[in-house]
């Protein structure tokens, strides 16, 4: 599982980096040669999608996301679970049907292409629906192995935080 994670994290940080490299390389050549790199524009907006879901995919499995903690803070450890679970499974609910509709996308997408390469955008998106499968998929993981951490918890709680 640690090998799929950091692959995961991986491809989300190559595409970063892909997009920071693609928009300075523009930017250089722009003010040193008076021309764009082409597709510099369609490229970047692509691979940052594909970076958002795959950063989704991670930020879902590791619970890193930022959340407001002022109700979970002053929750005993079985709580705390149970709220984590219940975030994580409506997360669950929203990215299944996104990950759905970003396959229709890609189905849909025919032959267009970006306008100066002419790339075919189907490679973008089809990467992008990986990436949005994957946080699906991640989100079902996590809930499966809070699950089983909860089932292991002592029956009492402690006291909530502040009393």
């Amino acid at each position: 599982m640690k090998k799929l994670l950091d692959a995961t994290e991986s491809v989300a940080a190559f595409f970063l980096l892909a997009i920071c490299a693609l928009t300075a390389t523009n930017v250089v050549v722009r003010n040193v040669m008076s021309v764009q790199v082409p597709d510099w524009y369609d490229g970047s907006r692509l691979l940052l999608g594909i970076a958002i879901f795959w950063g989704i995919a991670i930020a879902t499995y590791r619970g890193g996301h930022i959340c407001v903690d002022a109700l979970w803070e002053y929750l005993g450890p079985r709580n705390r679970v149970r709220v984590d679970m219940l975030a994580t499974t409506l997360t669950f609910a929203f990215l299944c049907p996104l990950a759905w509709m970003v396959w229709v996308k890609v189905g849909g997408t025919g032959e267009q292409a970006t306008s100066d390469l002419l790339l075919p955008m189907k490679w973008f998106y089809t990467v992008s629906a990986v990436g949005a499968t994957a946080a699906a998929i991640l989100s079902t993981v996590r809930v499966i192995q809070m699950w089983r951490n909860s089932t292991a918890l002592p029956e009492q709680e402690e006291a909530p935080h502040g009393a």
